[in-house]
């Protein structure tokens, strides 16, 4: 368990600080610079865009070097593109850096779900628990975000205060890529000892199709987590925004993000029951019907309570979401196709994940604001539970 907490930093680096930080700067730069919210949306858009393209190259890579190697990698130049956002006032290299760093971040996510997945192996009973506390990682790094950032931004000198937001953040990521060192070096030992037992296991043939990943058997998962992909992240680019709309003040902002946080690090063992139990879309669709749910609720009033248990709502779900693809994929593939498997669903993820914040940042410039954009994303969430409850399992 300690060694999955050490490797959940690789998720906490590449999604937690990596991605979801930008909705804290997102008013400040806004505010600074002078952008529409489709231009703030276009940040992330262009994000998901390299987050897209490094899922593509990831199995290319993960054929060529150890995922351990790839992790380190991804999740140092992940650092650097962090912090070379703060050099930059203007919006095409600010654009380039997160298109850059949406590359970067991918090769932490896929290769960090992949080591975890083979933790989860030699470790079966446990499995569930062990795949949700990687991803519930990053829980740690938006709950640092919000910790980290209105602090900076209060005490950094003007100008320009969010730059120094950027650079506090890549020197996290910088010490987050120190400590994933011990988990690669452990599991790198773990893999060597275990190989016999699965050359063995991979030596006895399976039935026909069994254990063989076919994006037609699992479509109905793969269309409802590109879905996912497109709804989830029009709440977790712009709810702070909005939060800010209604006038929360900056404690209220960092106690929400704060909170959100330490409910995706909760959610691993709130879930890792019915990761392990379903074979299926199950799992996918009930999460993806919550997530619906706590999306909408910000959409339709702005009581504080209600948006706090939006927040608890949303930050104890959409993690277990990604969870539940690789429980998926360990749970009706052979070993050797989990790399492609995995990658599979990140790239609908990511596909998704580009669509999602331009339209609503389109949406919340037109009338209704970002509440609308926001029962978008609602209702993309609820269709994607409708096609991957069809999702029947493969062997």
């Amino acid at each position: 368990m300690v060694l999955a907490l050490a490797l959940s930093l690789g998720a906490a680096v590449s999604l937690g600080i990596t991605r979801f930080a930008y909705a804290l700067l997102l008013p400040p730069m806004r505010a600074d610079l002078g952008w529409s919210y489709t231009l703030a949306g276009g940040m992330n858009t262009v994000n998901a865009l390299g987050y897209l393209l490094g899922a593509l190259a990831t199995p290319w890579l993960l054929r060529r070097w150890a995922p351990g190697g790839v992790l380190l990698c991804g999740a140092a130049l992940a650092s650097l593109f962090m912090g070379l956002c703060g050099f930059f006032l203007d919006a095409a290299p600010l654009l380039v850096q997160r298109l850059l760093a949406g590359v970067a971040s991918a090769l932490v996510f896929v290769a960090g779900g992949l080591m975890a997945a083979r933790l989860g192996a030699l470790a079966p009973q446990r499995g569930g628990l062990l795949l949700g506390l990687y991803y519930g990682g990053t829980g740690w790094g938006i709950s640092l975000s919000a910790l980290l950032v209105p602090w900076v931004l209060e005490r950094a000198p003007h100008p320009h205060a969010w730059t120094w937001a950027w650079w506090a953040l890549a020197v996290a990521c910088v010490l987050a890529t120190a400590v994933l060192v011990w988990p690669v070096r452990v599991l790198r030992r773990l893999d060597a000892a275990a190989q016999p037992a699965v050359q063995a296991a991979a030596a006895v043939p399976l039935p026909q199709g069994q254990g063989v990943f076919s994006a037609r058997a699992m479509a109905p998962a793969l269309v409802g987590y590109g879905l996912f992909g497109v709804g989830y992240i029009g709440y977790m680019t712009f709810v702070v925004a909005l939060l800010r709309e209604q006038g929360a003040s900056a404690a209220a902002v960092t106690l929400f993000y704060a909170l959100l946080g330490l409910a995706v690090v909760l959610s691993s063992r709130i879930w890792a029951g019915l990761l392990d139990r379903s074979r299926g879309g199950q799992a996918l669709a009930v999460l993806c019907g919550l997530l619906g749910v706590a999306t909408v609720l910000p959409a339709v009033t702005s009581v504080w309570p209600v948006m706090l248990a939006s927040g608890l709502l949303f930050g104890g779900v959409f993690l277990s979401v990604v969870a539940s693809t690789t429980a998926l994929v360990r749970h009706n593939l052979a070993p050797a196709q989990w790399a492609l498997g995995i990658s599979a669903f990140t790239v609908v993820f990511a596909a998704g994940q580009i669509v999602g914040p331009t339209v609503v940042g389109l949406i919340a410039d037109g009338p209704g604001g970002l509440a609308r954009g926001l029962v978008f994303s609602a209702a993309a969430l609820w269709l994607g539970a409708l096609v991957a409850a069809r999702q029947k399992p493969l062997t």
